[in-house]
């Protein structure tokens, strides 16, 4: 495929030359991946908004080796990592969350993947120059904040230096090894108090879950990284971000 090319409706993905282990990532919303948490965010939609959503992207960024692992599920790499951020704990929606980069949509930007790749600059300081977007998974609606979220999926083919650039918006960035993440000691799935469950991860005093640790959870199981986990562990929210220091 050459660069620009558009392998799910959106401009400026280039899949070409993407490491094997990655490639099946590509297919993560499809039929065959149907995910739970994309049914349960399109009826909160249809219930609890009129008019036009925001949009917005976010960035989904693994780094690792190009060569697989034949000996790992799906030949992740020993050093596959993926980029996360923590929200600052003062912002009025979603304060205090792991998420990955990303925000609202600015007019200059040339569509989801030049606003996730904006909004991860502005939160971690990557050089995108060493970023290889090459897929866009269907779009999420969040109800608190009315926003329609396209993942963009990206390789770091060069990774570079990230930090917290503004305190004001991100307290925390951090790569986390995917080999963490599948940890079956570390996954688990949490019920908040309405009875929304979610997958969930708690790594390096975090816990993942939500949105984020939705998309997280159906790329790992499309991809082929998935180790057997316990799905019947269901944990309270709260207790669960209280364990690790945070609130909701």
């Amino acid at each position: 495929m050459t660069k620009g090319a558009d392998v799910r409706g959106v401009a400026g993905l280039d899949d070409s030359g993407l490491p094997s282990w990655l490639r099946p990532a590509i297919r993560t919303g499809g039929p065959d991946a149907a995910d739970t948490l994309a049914t349960s965010r399109a009826l909160r939609r249809a219930m609890s908004i009129t008019g036009k959503p925001r949009q917005a992207a976010v960035l989904v960024l693994f780094g690792g080796s190009p060569e697989p692992d034949p000996g790992a599920p799906g030949g992740l790499p020993a050093d596959a990592e993926v980029l996360l951020t923590q929200r600052a704990s003062t912002m009025r929606q979603h304060g205090g969350q792991i998420a990955f980069p990303g925000g609202a949509e600015d007019p200059g930007d040339d569509g989801p993947v030049g606003t996730a790749l904006r909004e991860a600059v502005e939160e971690t300081g990557l050089d995108p120059a060493g970023v290889q977007p090459f897929a866009a998974l269907p779009k999420l609606f969040v109800p608190p904040s009315k926003f329609d979220v396209t993942p963009i999926l990206g390789y770091w083919r060069e990774p570079s230096a990230v930090r917290v650039v503004d305190l004001g918006e991100t307290e925390r960035v951090v790569c986390v090894p995917l080999t963490e993440l599948l940890d079956p000691a570390h996954r688990f799935m949490v019920r908040g108090s309405l009875g929304y469950q979610s997958p969930a991860f708690q790594v390096d005093g975090m816990l993942v879950w939500g949105l984020t640790g939705g998309i997280l959870a159906g790329i790992i199981k499309t991809a082929g990284w998935e180790r057997d986990w316990d799905r019947g562990d269901v944990r309270d929210l709260e207790s669960s971000l209280a364990a690790v220091g945070m609130t909701l």
